[in-house]
This record gives C-alpha cells, structure tokens and sequence, in this order.
C-alpha cells in the first residue's frame, strides 16, 4: 500500500479561511483524501472522480449521460469532459439511443470492466489510510458527522441548480 507523503501538498497552498475553522478543516481534508485517491488509482489510469463514474456503470450497467450526471451530482460539462477523457482511454463507449437520437447512452468498455478490482482494492487501501489510528467508536462518530454535513450541505438552500443535458 502506497502512502501518499503528508508534504505533498504544501500549506502556504491551503486557502485560510478566518471564522470557518470547520468548513476550512473539511476542505483541507477533502483535499488530501482526493490526492491519497489519485495517488492510489494512478496504476489504472483513471483520475480521482472518473472512478465514481465507473462504479455507477458497474452497479447499474449502461445509463443515459443525463442519469450519471444527476446520480454523480456534478456539472454536465464536467460530466462530459470526463467521459470524452475516458472515451478516449478506452474504459467507455458513448452512443446515441436508437429510439431519440438525443439521448446519449454510456456503458463501460471490456477494459472500463476490467479496472472493477484495482479500483475496489484501491478504495480500501484508501479506507485503511483514511482511518488509521481510529477506534470503532472515532469511526462511527466520524460518520455521523460525515453524514450531518452532507445533510445539512443537501439542503435545498446549498444546491445550485443546473441543466442536465445528454451532450
């Protein structure tokens, strides 16, 4: 299991944020939990977030591109970005449906499916760094705090609506 070096990303990099010691700690850790994540697939050749992506093809086999861009939660030109990228690497196939030529259908590759066990074996190597040194009951309240965050950021209030679009 590779370590990710605990200077890989400098402070002087780490935005401040007075009056918001939680939400900068949040930020900081959520950082170096995604260059832990990036460092740990560097071997499959996807990037940190393009393997969600690919889960979500596991889990539910071929989707329209507008269905992984609400189930993934994130812009629909990033969502596209990402899978022109991953296109091109070969991990999945884009194609328009038959019945509306407006829907564009993704489905993971042979080789998009043969990535399934580095990404599995690299998210629980990530799971041992990521609470290492925790008791069972640190990890539990961990989680409740985890989960009161996401809670509390999926309010109406805090999501910012956009269009999911096929293209």
């Amino acid at each position: 299991m590779g370590v990710v070096p605990s200077d890989s990303v400098p402070q002087e990099m780490v935005p401040r944020a007075p009056g918001a010691p939680v939400s900068e700690a949040l930020f900081r850790a959520a950082r170096l939990h995604r260059v832990a994540a990036g460092h740990l697939l560097r071997t499959t050749g996807l990037f940190p977030g393009q393997e969600i992506l690919m889960m979500q093809l596991w889990e539910h086999g071929e989707q329209r591109q507008s269905d992984l861009i609400k189930a993934l939660g994130l812009d629909a030109s990033t969502v596209t970005k990402m899978l022109q990228r991953m296109e091109q690497a070969g991990f999945v196939t884009r194609r328009r449906a038959e019945l509306d030529r407006r829907i564009i259908l993704v489905s993971a590759t042979r080789a998009g499916q043969a990535l399934r066990g580095q990404v599995e074996q690299a998210w629980r190597e990530l799971e041992v760094l990521t609470v290492a040194g925790m008791s069972d009951e640190e990890q539990s309240l961990a989680m409740r705090i985890l989960e009161r965050f996401e809670a509390n950021l999926g309010t109406p209030q805090c999501r910012t609506p956009g269009p999911a679009s096929d293209t």
